[in-house]
């Protein structure tokens, strides 16, 4: 295994630095999802109003942020907002604040359409049996929403670690610009580093996503029975 690249892994702190920048990758999206589902779970009931004003508001709100790229966003709150508004705002921040609008919106959208496909007659049934509407939400609806929003939430979830990869661009040291540092130190003692680097963080991405996605298998399986 001379000279092979691989070893560079094991030089130094090299390994331990890529764990580290995969914490600050886990901790953003982590953040961003706690976030996203509380805000996202509020604005699903929301847009579910009857109230064509609130409905129209929200669903700008939604295809603003599918519209705008993440990246534009982020450099619209790192390099533009922040400063107008002199504020000394870490890119973490940021990231977590932009990625918290993204997944907000996705989440709300995933929590109406999951709202709106319980069948209006068990709400119906549960009315006629005497229970307020706030009662029929909390036992009748609430319930078969959770559990239709656990395979989407689970996707948006991966999807939220995948998309942390462009806080790289408004300098956050993540895995991948870790990575990055990694090779730059040793691109001419070990030339095919690069691709060792690589393959370790596309493994540290994979079993991060295939835990989150067993968890939810487990969770699927714990509820039908």
């Amino acid at each position: 295994m001379r000279n092979s690249g691989i070893e560079v892994l094991f030089e130094g702190r090299n390994f331990l630095r890529l764990l580290e920048g995969l914490w600050v990758t886990a901790s953003i999206a982590l953040a961003a999802m706690a976030i996203s589902v509380v805000l996202g779970v509020l604005l699903g009931i929301v847009m579910t109003s009857r109230n064509r004003f609130v409905r129209a508001c929200t669903r700008l709100y939604l295809e603003f942020v599918r519209v705008v790229p993440q990246l534009v966003l982020l450099f619209v709150m790192y390099f533009s907002l922040a400063s107008q508004a002199g504020v000394n705002l870490g890119g973490r921040t940021a990231a977590v604040i932009v990625f918290s609008v993204w997944g907000t919106a996705e989440m709300g959208d995933l929590v109406r359409g999951a709202i709106r496909s319980t069948p209006s007659h068990q709400v119906y049934s549960g009315l006629a049996l005497g229970m307020t509407s706030a009662q029929v939400y909390r036992y009748v609806v609430l319930p078969q929403t959770i559990r239709r929003l656990l395979p989407v939430t689970i996707n948006l979830a991966n999807r939220m670690i995948q998309t942390t990869t462009l806080v790289v661009l408004i300098g956050v040291v993540e895995v991948l610009k870790t990575g990055q540092q990694i090779i730059d130190a040793n691109r001419f003692a070990h030339p095919t580093a690069a691709l060792w680097v690589y393959a370790v963080i596309f493994l540290m991405y994979f079993a991060i996503c295939y835990l989150i996605s067993l968890l939810s298998k487990r969770l699927e399986r714990k509820w039908q029975s």
